[in-house]
């Protein structure tokens, strides 16, 4: 399996040594823990902002309708 070295400040480590023992594991299923959480988090974002594209694309004839002001090149725009 690829691995990553990763370095820290010594707060740091402290940090992860006392969080990891507070929680019965280790330092590197702590940050491994972390990491893979981040990148969940980061796979939701890119999907829901997909999703919204794709709605948004699909219905944009209608939010065109609600919201005239808004359509690019409409009186009143900021240049």
């Amino acid at each position: 399996m690829p691995a990553l070295n990763v370095e820290f400040s010594e707060r740091e480590l402290e940090d992860l040594r006392r969080i990891a023992k507070e929680r019965g594991t280790s330092m590197k299923a702590l940050v491994r823990e972390a990491a893979a959480a981040d990148i969940a988090r980061h796979r939701a974002l890119e999907e829901g902002a997909e999703a919204f594209r794709r709605f948004f694309a699909a219905h944009a004839e209608e939010f065109a309708a609600a919201f005239p002001d808004d359509e690019p090149g409409a009186e009143g725009e900021a240049a």
